[in-house]
């Protein structure tokens, strides 16, 4: 997308216009799909959920919207969401997750073990209900950071996919903020007034990620241009590192 559209339009539309890019380009949603939000009640899935109701009107496809509650962590805010979802037209459910309770004996809570149990029970519902497809509210940020981290940690050329075909359940993983930088994502939740009532995480972002964060800010000098280039060249090899399955 040109930059200059970028620089003329405003928060909302820019994320709007984005992740209609991503749907379209990727095939992320197609006409008749039903398609569940992992919503936390932060920033980033709250938005997804206003940018995927706004893009109803020129694609018909369900969708409803799952918040997983847990023992450790109990949205304070869920009321607040609950509102702003029925005021999109997206049905809203509640579900907890005793994530804490299920882990064995002498192991501490962690990022990787919570994401699992939530991961494994967004499926299951999902399946149970019939959506074919569910919409994580990952960005570009996230993306490039997980691939470098991947590449710095792991020794692996692998990246947070935007489409992600699972070969054992009838699912499709979505990720229709690929497209779009964290300071784009904070304007747009300024914009529709649900930036300051976002929740957080209590165990927040993990030091290796915040690590990889100020690298890739020193590396890219904060540039949205060679961020999207970054991005390109994970689909620009043989194997294109943004689709799986």
């Amino acid at each position: 997308m040109a930059d200059r559209f970028l620089r003329r339009a405003g928060p909302g539309e820019i994320v709007r216009r984005l992740t209609a890019k991503a749907v379209f380009e990727r095939g992320l949603i197609a006409e008749g799909d039903r398609v569940l939000i992992a919503v936390s009640g932060g920033k980033d899935s709250t938005t997804l959920a206003w940018a995927l109701s706004a893009l109803r009107p020129v694609l018909s496809y369900e969708l409803g919207a799952l918040h997983i509650s847990t023992d450790f962590c109990s949205c304070c805010k869920k009321a607040f969401l609950s509102e702003k979802l029925k005021s999109w037209d997206i049905p809203f459910t509640d579900l907890f997750v005793p994530v804490a309770g299920r882990l064995k004996e002498g192991r501490r809570m962690n990022c990787y073990w919570c994401s699992t149990q939530r991961r494994t029970e967004l499926l299951k519902y999902a399946i149970d209900h019939s959506f074919n497809k569910i919409a994580l509210g990952h960005h570009l940020d996230d993306i490039i950071e997980t691939f470098f981290m991947n590449l710095t940690e792991k020794a692996e050329l692998s990246a947070m996919p935007v489409k992600l075909r699972y070969r054992k359940y009838p699912v499709t993983l979505i990720r229709p903020l690929g497209y779009i930088e964290e300071a784009q994502i904070i304007a747009c939740a300024e914009e529709l007034g649900i930036a300051a009532s976002a929740c957080t995480c209590p165990y927040g972002i993990n030091s290796r990620r915040r690590n990889t964060r100020k690298n890739l800010a020193v590396l890219t000098g904060g540039s949205g241009k060679i961020k999207r280039r970054i991005l390109a060249a994970l689909s620009s090899g043989e194997k294109d590192l943004l689709e799986e399955g």
